[in-house]
């Protein structure tokens, strides 16, 4: 059996697809891990008992694939080790010191397959940035769709992993891979959570409260749109920055803190990370972006932090 284990957003979803066209698979599985989660489960490691060959794709688990006992082919463009285990052959342009946007790009300069996938995996991954590069214009072009169907049919496949629904981003591939790219835009299962991801981010911030130019966001929703919501008030909405809570996301509590670049020049984001992962929380961010889970009633302790930095 081949196996194929892939990061359940497009880039992911897309690498797949271009794997299993590029190998002519006539028979293979395909899995994502627990979405959000970077690691092996034991349903994986169940199938990977049972497989004749791997392939990881666009999933930045070097640890897992140390621990591998298949022939694995490990395709990816994050920084990562060289992997040890020689079963595993990891094709990596980042070792290389070579910069690639999506995986998407990566699995297609190896076997040598370009078509409307290997794009949309670079759009769904450094968002309108993808359309700078000349390649991307030219394989969107080539099956006549537009940079705003580009946009769309990232955000159709991506509402899989959005709405939390793991099963459906396994069955993104086969979808891929049955249909016209251009009829996927009205592919209706897709085309539903898209809608309901649309409602329940504008529920989010149409209850906004505003201090000092910033933006507080408090809602309850199973859907993981609250980097959506941070990024609407800050980037469309042009608030200083956004602090976002879902109150009730599968049993814990999400809190999001993004900032204006402007903001960023005042604000020392690594500090305000540092302080909450101090108070036990799985946090993690960049220069302009705090993310954050807890159980609920950590909220608050988180919230006294981010507020000393709102002015």
């Amino acid at each position: 059996m081949h196996l194929i284990i892939h990061h359940w957003d497009t880039d992911g979803i897309t690498s797949a697809a271009l794997l299993v066209r590029a190998l002519e698979m006539e028979g293979f599985t395909n899995m994502t891990a627990p979405i959000g989660e970077f690691r092996f489960d034991e349903r994986i490691w169940n199938a990977i008992e049972k497989a004749d060959r791997l392939y990881v794709l666009d999933f930045n688990v070097p640890n897992e694939v140390e621990k591998v006992k298949v022939p694995t082919l490990f395709i990816d463009h994050h920084t990562q080790p060289r992997i040890k285990n020689p079963l595993v052959e990891q094709i990596n342009p980042s070792l290389g010191g070579k910069y690639l946007p999506a995986n998407s790009l990566v699995v297609s300069e190896h076997f040598g397959i370009w078509n409307a996938w290997s794009a949309l995996g670079a759009v769904g991954d450094v968002g309108e940035k993808a359309f700078e590069l000349e390649i991307i214009r030219k394989l969107l072009g080539r099956e006549g769709i537009s940079r705003e169907e580009a946009l769309r049919l990232v955000e159709l496949i991506d509402s899989n992993y959005i709405t939390m629904d793991r099963e459906a981003v396994e069955e993104a591939v086969e979808a891929l891979l049955s249909h016209p790219i251009k009829e996927l835009l009205e592919y209706e299962p897709w085309v539903k959570k898209t809608e309901a991801i649309r409602e329940a981010i504008d529920g989010a911030v149409s209850g906004v409260e505003e201090r000092n130019g910033f933006a507080i966001v408090h809602f309850e929703s199973p859907f993981n749109i609250i980097s959506k919501v941070a990024r609407k008030l800050v980037w469309e909405l042009g608030y200083r920055g956004a602090v976002v809570i879902n109150g009730n996301f599968h049993g814990k509590a999400q809190v999001y803190f993004r900032i204006s670049p402007e903001e960023a020049q005042r604000i020392d984001m690594a500090g305000v990370i540092a302080r909450v992962k101090a108070l036990g929380t799985n946090s993690g961010g960049k220069r302009e972006v705090l993310g954050c889970i807890c159980e609920r009633d950590k909220i608050g302790d988180v919230l006294t932090i981010i507020n000393e930095y709102l002015g």
